[in-house]
Parts: structure tokens; sequence; C-alpha cells
């Protein structure tokens, strides 16, 4: 039969002598770490190391992918006649950077079209969308240097439709040059903020850049042709560049740093509308065309009769203007009428009176006798020597 006892049991002689090695000779026992039950079974990986970037994208090669695409996939795009000179000239160079990837790409002048398609040695499945971003950005007057660089890793186009955000003409092109800037300055500062490739040409905005680069630029655009001027999106980004450098404020909220700016609606003055006074009784109607003739007695003539009035009164006008211009060319050769000059009147001898000559020479003589009076006095007896008086000494 089977024992059963409760409670603590008394150790036995082996167990004694276990726990004595373990108190004296062996370490402390490390303190294991609590797993979860969905971590209790995991083994661990290759991978799992603080030193892997597991975000990282690597590298396609040749060797990821050694035998090529089952399928060919095409693109075609349409191009400008301007841009057909330029693209006989870059369309050497535009072959030779695709054919590293095995692309095959076909200018065709007849339609107009740009066509690129893989080949069966074609090993990188995406390199497809980055040969057509390629050919639109050189149909968009983007220059062959600048979209060539499109077919690098992390390097991405955008193509902003602005035509259709604006109905007035004058109005779409005012916004389309306030993107632009004068001197191209406005432009100047999105590239230099966003880190973006910005083209503007004729309906479209051409962008090549970073994801969050595009990103901005598509919002600035939009914004202005919403009429929203792009200095306040470049303000924006000013302040969030700067914000980004400072450590301590990566994890917070940028909201409170921000510009919030009001949208000001600008008052117009609205037309006055003065109220008429009611009357129960409608307006008169106005007279028919048959009422005014019979008026004038015109509706009861013949067709003869009216043609003959109606060349009078043609005649007659047309005479009217011929003597108005006949006036206006004769008005040219008739002299002005010349100012005339008044002469002034001669003094004579028998016009003085003999008392006026007595009292002007009387009046002569008395300035005279003063003059002499007033450069009689020495002016030295009202000026300072500038000879100093020598002082006696003590």
């Amino acid at each position: 039969q089977r024992r059963v006892t409760w409670g603590p049991q008394p150790l036995t002689v082996n167990q004694h002598k276990m726990a004595d090695d373990t108190d004296t000779n062996a370490p402390a026992a490390e303190v294991q770490e609590v797993v979860s039950k969905k971590q209790k079974h995991r083994k661990p990986k290759p991978w799992d190391l603080p030193t892997i970037d597991k975000w990282k994208i690597e590298e396609f090669k040749p060797e990821d992918n050694p035998t090529g695409l089952i399928e060919e996939s095409s693109f075609a795009t349409l191009f400008p006649s301007y841009r057909e000179k330029y693209l006989k000239e870059v369309w050497p160079h535009v072959k030779k950077v695709l054919s590293e990837f095995h692309v095959k790409a076909e200018l065709d002048l007849v339609e107009g079209s740009m066509t690129v398609r893989t080949t069966r040695k074609t090993w990188d499945p995406y390199i497809i969308i980055k040969a057509r971003d390629m050919i639109k950005l050189l149909a968009r007057s983007v220059p062959y240097q600048q979209a060539a660089k499109v077919l690098q890793d992390g390097m991405y186009s955008d193509i902003i439709k602005i035509g259709g955000m604006v109905r007035n003409k004058e109005r779409y092109v005012k916004r389309r040059q306030r993107l632009v800037g004068p001197n191209g300055s406005t432009l100047k500062a999105i590239e230099l903020l966003t880190g973006c490739y910005v083209l503007v040409q004729g309906s479209t905005v051409s962008v090549m850049g970073d994801v969050k680069g595009l990103k901005a630029v598509r919002r600035i655009v939009e914004d202005c042709m919403h009429n929203v001027h792009p200095i306040y999106n470049i303000k924006e980004l000013m302040i969030k560049r700067e914000l980004s450098k400072d450590p301590t404020l990566v994890a917070e909220n940028w909201d409170r740093f921000l510009p919030h700016f009001k949208k000001r609606n600008v008052k117009r003055k609205k037309a006055k509308i003065q109220k008429k006074e009611y009357t129960p009784f409608p307006p008169t109607q106005p007279k028919r065309k048959e009422d005014e003739e019979m008026e004038s007695g015109k509706y009861f003539l013949s067709e003869q009769e009216k043609k003959v009035q109606v060349e009078d009164a043609r005649r007659t006008a047309a005479e009217q203007a011929a003597e108005e211009k006949r006036k206006i060319k004769e008005a040219q050769f008739i002299p002005p009428k010349e100012a005339k000059v008044k002469k002034e009147k001669k003094s004579t001898v028998e016009d003085v009176s003999v008392d006026e000559l007595k009292e002007k020479l009387i009046k002569e003589s008395k300035k005279r006798s003063a003059s002499s009076n007033a450069s009689a006095f020495d002016t030295n007896d009202y000026v300072v020597s500038s000879k100093k008086s020598k002082k006696n000494p003590m």
C-alpha cells in the first residue's frame, strides 16, 4: 500500500550533503529572465542582433534574380513637337543608360512617342517603372542629366498637373508666376528646403526627389494654385528644419512653434439697391416695332419708298462725315493769330512838368548829403584793436 503523508517531509542524508555542497563551493545561481507564453518556445534567430538595421533596403543585384523576367512589359508616352530636336540629340545616351539594366528604348518621330520595354535579360522587375518615369520627365522638358537620376534607388518623381485648377487664364498665369517668383527665387527656396528638383513647364510641374520632399512640394503647388502664397509654406518648412536639429524636440509636437495664419477676406462694397415704390398696377408695355413705324408714318410706305428713304439717310450721313473731315484738313492750313505787342510810349521833354523835375532833384540831393555824413564817421572808434595791451609787472 502507498503511504500518503501531509505537511513538510524531513530531509534525507543525501539531500543534506547536496545542500552543504551548494552553500560552500557553487556560485550564486543566475536569475532567469521571465519569458512570456508567446516567446516560450521561440529559438534565437541569426538576425536577432542590435547591429542589424532591419529597415534598410538592400540593393537589388543581378544575383538576386538570375533567371530574369518571364513576361514582357512596356510603356509609351507622347512628347511635344518642340522637344523633337533635343530628344534626337540625347537619345543615344538614353539607350546607353537603359541598356545597363537590359531595357530597350525606342523613339518614334512619326507618331511623336517614346517607348520602353523589358527583355528576357532584364533582372530588375521595378526598373521598367523607373524607365517610364524617365521618359515622362524627358517629355516635360527635364534635361537628360537630371532625368537619368530617377533610375537610382531612393529617387522618385511626380508630375503635378496644374492646368485645370484655375478657370480664369489671367489668374492662372499670375499664380503660376507666383510659384516661380522674381528671377526664380521662390522656386530655388523650395528646392533648398525640400531637397527636390522642381521644373515649371506649361501646365505641369515636374518634381524629383525623395517621398517626403515630393509630398511637401505637391502641397506647396496645390496651395499656390488655390490662392495661398508659397511664402507661408516656405516659412513653415524653415521652422521645421530648425526644430529637427534640436534632439530634445524630436519626439514633441511642433504645433506650438508653427505659425497659424488667418484667412483675410477682402470686404467689397456692395451696390446699394434702391427699393422701388410698390404699385398695384403693372408697368406699361414697350411699344412694338410696328407701332413705332405707324407713328413715324414709315409703316404705310411701299418697299421702294423705304429703300429710297434709307439711301437718302445714308447719303446725308456720308456728306456730313466728309464735310467734317474737310474742315479738319483746312484747319491745319489756317495760320494762328499773332499776339499784339504793346508799344511803350517814349517820354518827351514836353510831357515832363517843371515842378515834378524840381522835386525829383531835391530828393536826390538829400540822399547824397545823408550818404556823405554816414561816411564821415570813423569805423575805428567802434572796433576793438587786435593788439593786446602789455600789463605792467607788479
